[in-house]
C-alpha cells in the first residue's frame, strides 16, 4: 500500500491543501509534502490525527476493500441451458445472490418453459423484451407479450411457458435471488 498516495488522494477528495492539512493536525507543510511524496512515514499518533483530519480511520484507511462493481460488461456474464425445458438463463450480473435481488436474462424456444417453481419468499419481476408467454401462479394464468411486464409474489407454484411460435426474451428481477 502506499500511504503517501492514498492520504494525498483522501486530502483532496476532502478539498484541502497541504497547509490546511497540516494546520489542523499541527504538523508542517513540508511533512505532508513529503509524507505524500513517501518520502518520511508518519508516527501513528501523527497517522491517527492526519486521518481523522480526513475523516476517516486507522481500520479504514488500512482496510483493502475491493470497490463495488458498477457497469457489467457482456464477458462479465454467464449463460446455462436446459435442453428438456429448452430454455437458456443468462446471469447478466455474475454472483448477484450476494445482493437483494437477481437479474437475469430468459430466452424460452418455442414450446418451451421455464423451471417450474414452489412457492419461496420474495418476489419476482419480468419485462417481455419479445415472443408472447404464459405465466402460470397457482391455478391462474396470465398472457404477456412484447412491451408487457409483470411482478408477482411467490407465495404459489409459479412458472413461466412460451406460449408463441418464435423465442422469447424476458428480463426477471427475482428478491431475493432464487434462479
Amino acid at each position: 500500500m502506499n500511504i503517501g498516495e492514498k492520504i494525498k488522494r483522501l486530502r483532496l477528495e476532502n478539498s484541502l491543501t497541504q497547509e490546511e492539512l497540516a494546520n489542523r493536525c499541527e504538523l508542517s507543510k513540508g511533512f505532508i509534502s513529503q509524507l505524500e511524496r513517501d518520502m518520511t512515514s508518519p508516527s501513528i499518533a501523527s497517522l491517527v490525527d492526519i486521518l481523522e483530519s480526513l475523516g476517516t480511520n486507522l481500520n479504514d484507511f488500512f482496510s483493502e476493500k475491493e470497490e463495488e462493481k458498477i457497469v457489467f460488461k457482456p464477458f462479465d456474464a454467464f449463460e446455462s441451458m436446459d435442453d428438456e425445458l429448452k430454455h437458456m438463463v443468462h446471469w447478466i450480473i455474475p454472483n448477484a445472490q450476494k445482493n437483494m435481488m437477481e437479474p437475469i436474462l430468459l430466452t424460452i424456444e418455442a414450446d418451451g418453459q421455464f423451471v417450474e417453481d414452489t412457492p419461496h419468499q420474495g418476489e419476482e419481476f419480468g419485462h417481455v423484451i419479445s415472443g408472447s408467454v404464459l405465466i402460470s401462479l397457482g391455478s391462474k394464468k396470465y398472457k404477456a407479450k412484447k412491451g408487457d411486464s409483470f411482478y408477482y409474489k411467490a407465495n404459489c407454484d409459479h412458472t413461466i411457458k412460451n406460449v408463441g411460435k418464435t423465442e422469447a426474451k424476458i428480463l426477471m428481477v427475482a428478491t431475493p435471488p432464487n434462479f
